[in-house]
């Protein structure tokens, strides 16, 4: 890695500090002033202040309550103050409390994330290894009945709502009014045990994940093989395609290592909206398919103005996105020559 791709990484991530802190600023504050009080909903919930042992309904003072609750939470300090304190603790590894039942968010993030990353990780290579042989078949072989009919049939399916998709899905073929084969949600049996072998244990989580992932996937690797189809079409006409047939090299050579690698640009720069989620998941598919994992909880949050969770979540979607964003343009610099990164380069 050369010294101007170094100064260039390490100026786009002190670009990246302040970008942070003022988009986190402006959510954070978006949020502490949207309706709704997380106070009113934590003692509606018959829930206590937690360790100050602050109870509703031994308070004949309604409002002292939530004045010492809001107190207790750090609700009655100015929003900027509130902010401040936030970030230096997730500059100190502190993500502090949930609102809803006092338990760290680290914690709560540690035993979520695993699930939502596994899902996507999976939904990424299923989508790559459909997109990318689509792609290069519809390319190869523009006009004929294949690229006809996979373009029809991709395009039918890319204008499917995901949400309406995964319920039919769970009708027709989740236990709904006609079939049962695959369970309705979940990512494990209720007869699972630790002391299945490894692969009884794939095929149980594979079973069960077999419809959120067709769901998850079908979007994406519809619009990646179009991308790679169209990149690939226009780098076929280009100059240095026809001196390298015109030099005689083999057909397989040309499509892969010539039109091929120029291709994968735009796939590199897709990339970039990769990493956030990786973290994020599907807030609808895993509500609808009942997947205990970010997206998920990130939706309970939401609804329950757990502050602190939602905030987790939105600084590290973002953070990855600023990291999505930098990693895409190393990789492009890698897969494209003409990209350089000095004084007068990109």
């Amino acid at each position: 890695m050369s010294w101007a791709l170094l100064a260039y990484a390490a100026r786009r991530i002190a670009l990246a500090v302040p970008t942070f802190v003022a988009t986190t600023f402006l959510a954070f504050s978006i949020m502490h002033l949207a309706p709704g009080d997380p106070v009113e909903l934590y003692l509606a919930g018959g829930l206590a202040s937690g360790d100050a042992g602050i109870r509703a309904e031994k308070l004949a003072d309604a409002e002292r309550a939530k004045a010492e609750l809001r107190r207790e939470l750090g609700l009655d300090q100015p929003i900027p103050v509130q902010y401040l304190r936030w970030l230096g603790g997730l500059v100190a590894g502190d993500l502090g409390r949930s609102f809803k039942d006092r338990l760290p968010v680290w914690d709560k993030l540690v035993e979520r994330i695993p699930v939502t990353i596994g899902i996507d990780a999976a939904a990424l290579l299923i989508t790559y290894l459909i997109a990318v042989p689509l792609g290069i078949c519809s390319a190869v072989w523009p006009g004929s009945r294949f690229d006809r009919v996979s373009t029809g049939v991709i395009f039918a399916l890319y204008s499917v709502p995901g949400f309406w998709l995964a319920v039919m899905l769970i009708v027709f073929f989740g236990g709904g009014d006609y079939f049962a084969w695959f369970p309705p949600g979940g990512i494990r049996s209720l007869e699972y045990s630790s002391d299945w072998s490894f692969a009884t244990k794939v095929a149980d989580v594979g079973h069960h994940l077999a419809l959120p992932l067709f769901v998850t996937t079908l979007g994406s690797y519809t619009e990646l093989s179009r991308y790679l189809r169209s990149s690939m079409l226009e780098n076929a006409r280009q100059d240095f395609v026809r001196t390298a047939r015109a030099k005689g090299v083999p057909e397989w050579s040309v499509v892969l290592k010539h039109i091929g690698r120029n291709s994968l640009i735009p796939m590199v720069v897709i990339l970039a909206g990769v990493l956030p989620g990786l973290i994020s998941g599907s807030v609808l598919l895993e509500s609808i398919f009942s997947i205990p994992g970010i997206g998920q909880l990130g939706y309970q949050s939401v609804l329950a103005r757990d502050y602190p969770v939602v905030l987790a979540l939105f600084a590290a979607s973002f953070g990855l996105t600023l990291l999505g964003i930098l990693v895409a343009d190393i990789l492009l610099a890698l897969v494209d020559p003409r990209v350089t990164f000095g004084k007068s380069g990109t």
